[in-house]
């Protein structure tokens, strides 16, 4: 695991605890969606970099 990797999968889980936030406060579904979006491309970006898939 390099640092990359854990950088975005780090801000991926801390995007994760921002939707859950934003769920609890009622904020509109766009910005959820939008965050949702940002969550999982960061985490999918994270993952990939990982070293086991080569």
């Amino acid at each position: 695991m390099n640092g990359l990797s854990t950088v975005l999968i780090v801000v991926g889980l801390f995007l994760v605890g921002g939707i859950i936030s934003f769920v609890k406060q009622q904020m509109p579904k766009s910005l959820i969606v939008l965050l949702s979006f940002g969550a999982a491309m960061c985490l999918v970006a994270g993952v990939l970099r990982l070293e086991v898939w080569n």
